[in-house]
């Protein structure tokens, strides 16, 4: 059997083939430097559960969205899969979303680097290098509490499949009122979490993944008169969403003096672009996802 390659053993990633920008991934800072946040901020990761990329900046722009306006305008990214299951495996593996016009792997901004993955041993300049199989492993060795709000089914702790993503954390949480058929789910969820904060360790930072599912079908009850989901009603659920992430933002910064945000969506849906519905299947508008980080 022959040796391995000197310096293959380290990676198996080949970053030598993108000469135009390998070079990026270890020595360009990325847009927050994730050592002045992990173990000082309290940190919030919330996907807007199959949120367009199109009805993001379009609510955006005519102001349906107040509350994350205030934070930045959207950035136009590639989701990590077309349904939840595989983009969250990604996401909680430390790749979130890509820029959309990303050429290579190396071309990604990386907050949190997995550190024994293959992409080599030295951690990009201002990521977290994390050791374990995801980001809230990593966190809570450094100190963190992980907690999980689900909301659709891959997160609802009733199925073998549905156990997984709440495994991954030290504390999980899903009732009948966070589920997508629930016109309240977001306000139920927001509800919950308030009062789980006033109980929280006050030194003790929190990782939240919150699995926001109101914008996932069904949505219609969100625009008036509706009785099918529809683009219209997809945008409707998101303008709801956003005034509910008001109050979670303003009781978290009440409790507990701010936090960094990640906020994203998983992937697009369709709507019967080019004779496709849902998701789970490769369409732009699936592919395409928002994406924006900030601090409240």
């Amino acid at each position: 059997m022959k040796e391995p390659m000197e310096g293959s053993a380290k990676r198996d990633v080949p970053l030598e083939l993108f000469a135009s920008s390998k070079e990026k991934m270890h020595t360009k800072m990325p847009s927050v430097d994730m050592e002045q946040v992990v173990g000082v901020q309290d940190i919030l990761l919330i996907c807007l559960d199959t949120l367009r990329y199109d009805a993001a900046v379009e609510e955006e722009a005519a102001g349906g969205t107040p509350v994350l306006n205030r934070y930045g305008s959207w950035e136009c990214c590639q989701a990590p899969g077309n349904f939840t299951y595989p983009s969250h495996h990604a996401m909680f593996a430390g790749f979130l979303p890509c820029w959309q016009e990303a050429k290579s792997i190396a071309d990604r901004e990386l907050l949190f680097f997995p550190k024994s993955i293959g992409l080599g041993k030295n951690v990009p300049k201002g990521a977290y290098g994390f050791s374990g199989s995801t980001i809230m492993e990593g966190l809570q060795k450094d100190g963190y509490e992980t907690w999980c709000v689900g909301g659709v089914a891959f997160f609802d702790k009733r199925s073998d499949i549905g156990k997984v993503f709440p495994g991954y954390f030290q504390k999980s949480y899903w009732n009948p009122s966070f589920a997508c058929p629930v016109k309240d789910s977001t306000k139920n969820q927001v509800d919950f979490l308030l009062k789980k904060l006033d109980k929280a360790e006050p030194d003790r930072r929190i990782f939240l993944y919150l699995n926001v599912d109101a914008i996932h079908y069904p949505n219609y009850f969100y625009a008036d008169g509706a009785k099918e989901d529809s683009y219209e009603s997809h945008k409707a659920a998101l303008r709801y969403v956003d005034g509910e992430l008001g109050r979670l933002f303003a009781g978290w910064k009440e409790r507990r003096g701010g936090a960094f945000v990640v906020c994203l969506s998983d992937h697009g849906t369709c709507y019967g672009e080019d004779g496709c519905q849902f998701h789970g299947i490769n369409h732009p508008v699936v592919n395409t996802i928002p994406y924006k980080h900030f601090f409240i």
